[in-house]
């Protein structure tokens, strides 16, 4: 198939054909959709941000309300949260995958649970959460217990508290038992 050139015939055209060019993805977007993938049993550090990163968490019942949601294993499925962190305008955790989940899901689950859960006041339009999310996937074996330490650190360093145990809204799965 010729490519359309422009109409002086010297050089290809950029409006033309440009079902042709996104029909396929290129190489590199391909290797990100397939790195992006979920995959069981790796560990993610997941941020999300409230809508127009919204300070609603400052709100000690919305905190509860979302808090709570950590402690019920039917909204988790098989994945398992190893640790988390409700800032007053994101939530962040360090979790691994199961088998029922893609990454997507779990995500919308929570976002879902989370919004229901929270007074109607909290939300714009029905919704508390932003679009979308960020995933990291921790690739150094070892590394789970090291980044649990530094996301229970966030309330330090935001200046919401002294110590991570002055700070109310987080937990880990490395935490001393009380």
């Amino acid at each position: 198939m010729d490519t359309p050139t422009s109409p002086d015939g010297t050089a290809p055209d950029p409006v033309a054909r440009v079902e042709d060019r996104t029909a396929t993805p290129a190489p590199a977007r391909r290797e990100r959709r397939r790195l992006e993938r979920s995959v069981a049993g790796r560990t993610y550090h997941l941020s999300l941000a409230t809508l127009y990163r919204r300070p609603v968490f400052d709100d000690a019942d919305a905190a509860r309300a979302v808090a709570r949601l950590h402690a019920a294993a039917w909204a988790w499925r098989d994945a398992r949260v190893l640790a988390w962190v409700l800032l007053p305008d994101a939530w962040e955790a360090l979790l691994v995958l199961g088998q029922r989940d893609t990454l997507c899901s779990l995500v919308g689950r929570f976002k879902a649970l989370s919004s229901r859960a929270v007074e109607e006041r909290h939300r714009v339009n029905g919704w508390l959460w932003g679009r979308g999310f960020r995933e990291r996937v921790l690739v150094v074996a070892g590394g789970a217990e090291a980044e649990a330490r530094d996301l229970v650190q966030q309330p330090v360093r935001r200046g919401l508290a002294a110590r991570p145990g002055d700070y109310p809204w987080w937990d880990s799965a490395w935490r001393p038992p009380p």
